[in-house]
């Protein structure tokens, strides 16, 4: 009785998006960071390049500078991907953008520069990265900022519901997703904040965890109507299972040459 009754509140307030609206999304492979890999840092103008010319989709993430621009950068800290210590959001934009990615000659790119460097030629994902208690309102802004006046196919994305909340509320024309793993969500009640977390995001397609993605709640959205995209495809094994059960991947790896295919390698 219970998943009869989320099921017809999900079909109330999260229904399938309109003909139209983002046919696009699930028409290609999308770059898990870029096609990142030996000379090319996940998340760099390099790896980008690499996805564009072999004609994929770009998956990226940004986070917020201390001047409140959307910087693409994964990590809330600097230590892994660079030499530098110390957190990101401490940084000013111009700074960060001084900063070069270990391995290699890229620096750190802002939103805009990669909008510009993709020119609409590529679809892309923009995964918005809240911190922990940290507030939405200021990197949606600076992420919408940047996408005004953009023609190219583009979708936002976030495992924190308030975001697609917030852009369907003051940028409805902008496709927007919600990221979700159920990993630490198999105790009781779980389901319940799934739906809940679905019903607050409002969002047009769901990008859902690889491991989880042959369950009741993945494949139920994917039934009526919700596009279901799939993180992270990273070896054949995971290639063939999104095949079978999702309507577009997000791959790196191994995972990203067995879906693309010798000819595009």
């Amino acid at each position: 009785m219970l998943s009869l009754l989320f099921a017809l509140i999900d079909r109330w307030l999260v229904p399938p998006p309109l003909l139209g609206r983002c046919d696009w999304l699930t028409r290609t492979i999308y770059a898990h960071r870029g096609m990142h890999g030996e000379g090319a840092v996940e998340n760099s103008p390099t790896a980008f390049a690499r996805a564009i010319a072999a004609g994929l989709g770009i998956e990226c993430d940004v986070q917020r500078s201390r001047d409140g621009q959307a910087i693409v950068f994964h990590d809330e800290t600097l230590e892994r991907l660079t030499a530098q210590t110390g957190e990101l959001r401490d940084e000013t934009a111009a700074t960060l953008g001084t900063i070069t990615l270990t391995g290699s000659t890229d620096t750190i790119p802002t939103l805009p520069h990669l909008l510009a460097q993709v020119g609409g030629t590529v679809p892309l994902l923009i995964e918005i990265k809240i911190a922990r208690a940290g507030r939405v309102a200021p990197l949606c802004l600076a992420v919408r900022r940047a996408l005004e006046g953009y023609a190219g196919p583009v979708a936002i994305m976030s495992f924190d519901p308030a975001v697609p909340s917030w852009f369907a509320r003051y940028a409805p024309r902008v496709v927007r997703g919600l990221v979700m793993t159920e990993e630490g969500w198999r105790t009781l009640g779980a389901s319940t904040r799934r739906h809940w977390a679905l019903w607050r995001a409002r969002p047009d397609f769901i990008a859902y965890d690889i491991d989880d993605l042959a369950g009741r709640f993945a494949q139920g959205q994917r039934r009526r109507g919700l596009p279901v995209l799939s993180w992270t495809i990273d070896t054949p094994q995971r290639a063939a299972r999104v095949r079978e059960l999702a309507d577009a991947p997000i791959a790196e790896a191994t995972g990203l040459t067995t879906l693309i295919g010798p000819a595009a390698r």
